[in-house]
């Protein structure tokens, strides 16, 4: 039976910058975990530029339909299905993976729960194994424009975290050592982390 397939315009804009990135960063890597797949667009484009890598996804059950919609149109064999994983809540996926990449996810979670996300992936990523993330940012409290600390007001004033400091984000970061940052369009980053 045929769902009706989510859509996200900021996913349709930023899925191929994400790609430049990821080609290279990804490029020794086998089975990546995506932490938050959302619509799911970001798992069918990713996994189909990236055939060296089993793509998994994941993501609260409520997103799961979404996700297999996109999927089941793709038919792109590297891609797997939607596994439940809600941060605080569930463990973390019993996977064979040496990379991690999650989208737009640190600003709507709650700061514990971005703080427990650095450290499950801390401590589940294999030695030299890939964490990246991306979404807008501060730098040691500063926002990157005018337009980012409206956001930011306005997800504090709808119930969301907020955004998170990158300093933050390194010191709950065990040992994932912060090789690069990356800026992207729409005043956004990606941070590259790798285990040591």
């Amino acid at each position: 039976m045929q769902h009706e397939k989510p859509f996200s315009q900021a996913c349709e804009n930023n899925k191929r910058v994400i790609l430049s990135v990821l080609e290279r960063v990804f490029a020794n890597c086998r089975q990546v975990l995506e932490i938050g797949s959302g619509t799911g667009q970001h798992a069918v484009f990713l996994a189909e530029h990236l055939p060296h890598l089993i793509w998994h996804t994941s993501d609260q059950p409520q997103y799961h339909e979404g996700i297999s919609a996109w999927l089941e149109d793709a038919y792109i064999e590297n891609v797997k299905p939607p596994i439940a994983f809600t941060i605080g809540q569930d463990t973390f996926p019993n996977l064979d993976v040496d990379g991690v990449f999650t989208a737009n996810t640190a600003h709507i979670m709650q700061k514990e729960e971005v703080r427990l996300l650095m450290e499950s992936v801390a401590s589940h990523l294999p030695q030299n194994g890939i964490f990246c993330q991306y979404g807008p940012f501060t730098h040691s409290g500063k926002f990157t424009s005018e337009s980012n600390h409206a956001f930011h007001v306005s997800l504090l004033e709808r119930g969301y975290g907020g955004y998170r400091d990158i300093n933050e984000l390194k010191a709950w970061a065990g040992d994932l050592s912060l090789n690069d940052v990356i800026d992207m369009p729409a005043n956004n980053h990606m941070l590259v982390w790798q285990k040591r």
